[in-house]
């Protein structure tokens, strides 16, 4: 395979088989402290495709954040071929006060494009998106749940787009849920401009969940090794193939009150099984909440106060093939993969 050519971003030159970090400036703060866009480029000696990884759009889902970390300590990345751009915290003001939003309660996740003299998100959108998504052949994108609730890995694709479709097979989540794009969102522009991205949501904001990073950074990888940018050695296939979900719904609390809930993310569920109970302070009454229809948990409430109508579960319809050892596979693997920084997640 031929080496490639150096590697250029916002005037720095990084040579084949090198890796370097870059910050584009994006603004200052209040009191003239400079924000900027950090990314590490990790260039190989061999060409190949372009790629960028980021975490952190929303600034609570800090989940993200240790998978980038853990990536860009991974092994197998002395053996790259292309570009691998990775961009660990996106949106540095909401990660620094732990907010999903920006300072001004935007959300940069639907400010794309952007424009170079709109808002702070449309400015922070355009920067990201022509600097970083439009430069690389593809792109992952890390997500968590919100503060108070908690997912099931899955990976999110546009429907009826065969490279995303494979990149999520490859990835090997337990769950490839079919999701329309929404306007404004990264994912969304940077499909009309010919860059597929695959969306991993894992874990809840503000945490981290051990098996959802590990599921994050072996998918990552498995990726890569699909669209030739590492070689199979020392990455492991996915034990089962993931569940593929074309829909899925979120069921509500029946009553406000306090909710304990009788099931947990990845369980499969069938029509009438009780999920959870509300019940008033006094416990004088309760109401249960049941499936309205058969499919896998890929997402709940985990706070147990809740309001009438407060989304409690996301239930998410299954193929015919579907099974429960998916989810049971995808845990004994991450299991049996060693620890990473144990005394840091704890």
């Amino acid at each position: 395979m031929p080496t490639q050519k150096s590697f250029e971003i916002n005037g720095q030159i990084i040579a084949p088989g090198t890796r370097a970090s870059v910050t584009l400036p994006v603004s200052t703060l209040p009191d003239h402290t400079p924000v900027g866009l950090s990314i590490e480029v990790l260039h190989g000696k061999r060409a190949g495709p372009t790629m960028f990884v980021s975490a952190a759009v929303h600034g609570d889902e800090v989940i993200g954040v240790e998978i980038v970390r853990r990536l860009l300590r991974s092994p197998q990345l002395s053996a790259l071929r292309g570009t691998l751009m990775v961009i660990p915290v996106v949106n540095s003001y909401g990660f620094l006060s732990r907010s999903r939003y920006l300072p001004d309660r935007r959300d940069l996740n639907r400010c794309f494009p952007g424009h170079p003299s709109g808002s702070l998100g449309s400015r922070l959108a355009h920067i990201f998106l022509n600097d970083v998504v439009l430069r690389c052949d593809f792109g992952v994108d890390l997500h968590s749940a919100a503060i108070h609730r908690t997912n099931l890995p899955q990976v999110r694709v546009s429907p009826g787009d065969v490279i995303t479709g494979k990149m999520a097979m490859d990835f090997g989540a337990p769950v490839v849920l079919t999701s329309p794009l929404r306007d404004g969102s990264l994912r969304a522009v940077a499909a009309r401009n010919g860059v597929p991205v695959v969306l991993y949501e894992a874990g809840e904001g503000l945490r981290f969940d051990e098996m959802a990073v590990r599921a994050g950074v072996a998918g990552i990888l498995r990726v890569m090794r699909g669209q030739d940018m590492l070689p199979a050695k020392g990455i492991a296939k996915a034990k089962s193939a993931p569940h593929l979900c074309t829909n899925s719904h979120w069921l509500r609390a029946p009553a406000g009150g306090l909710l304990r809930t009788f099931r947990a993310e990845g369980e499969m569920v069938g029509k009438g099984d009780l999920l959870a109970s509300v019940s008033d302070p006094f416990g004088a009454a309760e109401t249960d909440l049941l499936a309205d229809t058969d499919g896998i948990l890929i997402g709940r409430a985990i706070l147990p106060v809740v309001n009438e109508g407060d989304a409690v579960f996301h239930l998410a319809r299954l193929s015919p093939r579907a099974d429960e050892a998916t989810v049971d596979d995808l845990a004994s693997q991450l299991e049996s993969d060693p620890m990473f920084d144990e005394d840091e997640i704890i």
